[in-house]
């Protein structure tokens, strides 16, 4: 099998054929036992001192401020590794919040909140079956999505609480990821640093470790809306993608192993052009993997996203081989505590998850997702902020 991710023992990448989709909202037959929570409404910012922002089974959850010499501003909480905030301004110079959100903790912790800003592993996206097989053993995850593995399970990454240090612009979150945790193999090292730096870039970068082989695929579920709630939707946003082939699934959003070209199809964005032009021709919304143009693990440009009412413009860099485009189908309205009493409905946002191949450790012919005991998984996102 072709080595995916990078790593120090200096495996290279090739030929890579990404396969994924993503469903953002789980539903199981087994009940997740309710938290014990208290709230603190959203903290002031404050660019050194961490804020606090509520509690979770008696653990203090806090919010940590990133600000840089332009004025951009960027909130972290240290449950779920959360992006809670981003703060940029627009062609004018007025900021706005870029990114859903809620005005408190309680809202984070609802049933249905579907992964708003965090952290998602051990495995983002799908696993066939909740199961998969590794050196003669077969693992048996929480069918927490239509009979499927998503997002971690039960507990994945986006509902614990991370170590957090803060150093500047510079905010780093280890985690321990036990061995058998959410049914997976090995004790995992994970450290996510984000840096927000005086180009407007916010810059998530992942490694970790394990003593045992184990899957891994790790990313953030950022929903972005670029006119910082102005607009309802993101139908008028305009988005280019660097991929020239996407990826097919099944009825359960499964990879069947097909990539086809994306030109002359209304999964076509090769060229910038409105989210909302061809979106009613795509049975569910996007929400497909795209397989971008890139041959190795080096930093390169996925993706941009602009709103011409604004003047925002993002720009998506990153080290792996695919990215996830999801328009936010799932949104009803029906979430509670949106900040400022915003209602979230279908395609009030959209989010870009740099990742690997969802499935992997279930189709050999996949390039492979398994860390093995002294290898370390590396990868690197950045977003970046500027106008037109």
């Amino acid at each position: 099998m072709k080595r995916f991710f990078s790593l120090t023992v200096g495996f290279a990448l090739s030929g890579c054929l990404v396969l994924s989709s993503c469903n953002n909202e789980s539903n199981t037959s087994e009940d997740k036992k309710d938290s014990l929570i208290t709230t603190t409404p959203q903290a002031s910012m404050n660019a050194q001192s961490p804020q606090p922002y509520g509690r979770v089974d008696n653990n203090d959850v806090l919010q940590y401020t990133l600000t840089n010499s332009k004025g951009m501003v960027v909130k972290i909480i240290n449950y779920g590794g959360i992006i809670t905030d981003v703060m940029t301004p627009d062609r004018n110079g007025n900021s706005g919040n870029v990114v859903l959100g809620y005005d408190s903790l309680s809202g984070y912790l609802q049933k249905g909140n579907p992964y708003f800003g965090a952290l998602v592993g051990r495995y983002a996206n799908r696993l066939a079956k909740a199961k998969f097989a590794l050196d003669g053993k077969t693992y048996t995850l929480a069918a927490n999505n239509n009979g499927n593995a998503l997002h971690g399970g039960l507990k994945g990454f986006d509902k614990v609480i991370w170590n957090a240090k803060q150093s500047g612009n510079t905010l780093t979150l280890t985690y321990n990821s036990k061995d058998g945790e959410e049914g997976y193999p090995g004790n995992l090292n994970a450290k996510v640093e984000y840096t927000l730096t005086d180009d407007n870039e916010l810059k998530i970068d992942y490694t970790a470790t394990s003593d045992k082989p184990t899957p891994v695929n790790l990313t953030n579920h950022t929903y972005w809306n670029l006119s910082a709630g102005k607009s309802r939707t993101i139908e008028d946003h305009v988005l280019a993608l660097n991929a020239d082939k996407y990826t097919i699934v099944n009825d359960n959003l499964i990879p069947t192993g097909k990539h086809p070209a994306v030109k002359g199809t209304p999964m076509d964005f090769t060229t910038p052009k409105r989210i909302g032009k061809e979106l009613g021709s795509v049975k569910g919304g996007y929400d497909h993997n795209y397989v971008l143009n890139k041959s190795g693990n080096e930093e390169s440009l996925a993706a941009t996203v602009y709103d011409s009412a604004s003047g925002r413009y993002m720009e998506v860099h990153t080290t792996q081989p695919g990215i996830q485009f999801y328009t936010g189908n799932f949104l009803d309205g029906k979430l509670t505590g949106a900040r400022s009493g915003a209602t979230y409905g279908q395609h009030a946002a959209l989010c870009l998850e740099t990742q690997h191949f969802p499935d992997s450790p279930n189709q050999p012919s996949f390039p492979t997702t398994i860390l093995k005991p002294g290898e370390t998984y590396h990868q690197t996102t950045i977003y970046k902020f500027s106008v037109k």
